[in-house]
């Protein structure tokens, strides 16, 4: 189910991207929503990210021993030094695993 609706959100956040922000298709949108449009990718990560980083099975983890939560912070310290996508998202995953197979 989780997948399904990943993938869903994936087409759906690509497809007003595309269609609203690619300059070869013939479709101008006022500068606003042009604007607004670009946030539409971290706000469906947040979205999606958030349940998952503070939550196990409806239940509120415990946050010293929250793996996801440090590596979610980690995550972010690495992403603001490395300026560098594919770099912070492997350096990211590495850190994610290390903490995960420390901490349970």
């Amino acid at each position: 189910m989780s997948w399904i609706l990943i993938l869903t959100l994936a087409s759906i956040v690509f497809f007003n991207r595309y269609v609203f922000l690619e300059p070869n298709v013939p479709l101008k949108i006022p500068g606003i929503i042009s604007k607004a449009l670009k946030y539409s990718a971290p706000c469906l990560l947040t979205a999606i990210c958030g349940p998952i980083i503070l939550m196990d099975h409806g239940v509120v983890r415990a946050f010293p021993l929250n793996p996801y939560f440090v590596a979610a912070i980690f995550s972010i310290i690495i992403s603001l030094v490395i300026r560098n996508i594919v770099s912070a998202v492997i350096l990211s995953l590495a850190i994610f695993y290390g903490i995960n197979y420390v901490l349970q």
